[in-house]
């Protein structure tokens, strides 16, 4: 029973015999099948892009955005239900009005992710409410500490500050993805065209739906206030990353092309597998040893492409060995 949830997943507050709570997998199993989402921190700061689903042909352009706005200095993208997210955006507005409010200052990128995720980890406590089935990248930017930071909240209520991370479908692949950039010397600019070019290696045409790329940064650039990045640049980043992607592939073709060519060459194949004639033993006059300087010459042309010619010569110096006919 405990294998398969049944009786184990009918509450958030009831854990399995292997100490597992199946509506938190499940609420992360429904992140995990809803668009990519990345967070990039760069040297300059931070940049946010998802991969946004459409479901409809029908949908507006720009209409339902998965980026969004918490305060001037911090920003969320999420993976998700849509529901669950506004949710989520409404209740860090709240946490970043009040802060300021309260202090005066802007909130703090860590008291902001803390508070968010203490918010979300709530609702896993108790039996009339259920786990968010979304999950939430936050970006944000400290002024008083001149700081940015990148955080990554997931439904189970944890949260971890990030260098990089994903979260939905293409999680793993981006995740190794981000791993093979230079995080230590990326500006947000090169990051933006690595966000585009990971979201559309992720994105398989032949099964998923269309999507549009979104892009927010939180940079110097910007001024250091969330915003989207401008469409002109967007559009600049997201042809670069398919112009660089589509290289990628006609390089790979070519050599899987040349690979074959040399697979099905018959002459090289046969020149390749053409052994050496025997070399005669014994005791041998000068001619013998000729013969053995053939043979060294003939191999050192095998790779030089004067292989038949040198096979010829040391079949020739055999003949006329005296002790050719001694095995």
């Amino acid at each position: 029973m405990s294998s398969t949830g049944s009786g184990y997943d009918l509450s958030p507050t009831t854990f399995s015999p292997e100490g597992r709570i199946f509506q938190v997998e499940y609420a992360t199993k429904a992140v995990e099948n809803s668009g990519t989402s990345i967070g990039i921190r760069c040297v300059d700061g931070v940049v946010l892009g998802v991969e946004k689903v459409l479901l409809s042909k029908l949908l507006k352009k720009g209409a339902n955005k998965q980026i969004a706005t918490i305060s001037e200095h911090s920003g969320m993208a999420f993976s998700g239900f849509g529901p669950d997210s506004r949710q989520l955006v409404n209740r860090a507005r709240d946490e970043a009005h009040s802060y300021e409010d309260t202090y005066g200052s802007a909130i703090p990128p860590n008291v902001l992710a803390e508070r968010m995720s203490q918010y979300v980890h709530y609702f896993t406590l108790h039996g009339a409410l259920r786990p968010f089935g979304t999950g939430a990248i936050v970006a944000a930017y400290e002024p008083e500490r001149k700081e940015h930071q990148l955080y990554m909240i997931e439904p189970s209520g944890v949260n971890f500050r990030f260098y990089g991370c994903a979260l939905g479908k293409g999680r793993q692949g981006a995740k190794t993805e981000i791993e093979k950039l230079d995080l230590n010397t990326l500006t947000c600019r090169q990051a933006l065209k690595e966000v585009a070019r990971i979201i559309h290696i992720l994105h398989d045409e032949a099964k998923d739906k269309p999507f549009e790329l979104e892009l927010s940064w939180l940079c110097e650039e910007s001024g250091w206030k969330h915003t989207y990045v401008p469409a002109e640049l967007k559009d600049e980043m997201e042809e670069a990353a398919k112009k660089e992607i589509e290289d990628a592939e006609m390089e790979e073709d070519e050599e899987e092309e040349e690979e074959e060519e040399e697979e099905d060459d018959p002459e090289r194949m046969a020149e390749e597998s053409e052994p050496f004639p025997a070399m005669p033993s014994g005791e041998g006059s000068g001619d013998f040893e000729k013969a053995g300087e053939h043979k060294m010459a003939a191999g050192d042309a095998k790779s030089s492409g004067d292989y038949a010619k040198a096979v010829d010569e040391y079949t020739a110096a055999l003949a006329c060995s005296p002790s050719a006919l001694t095995y």
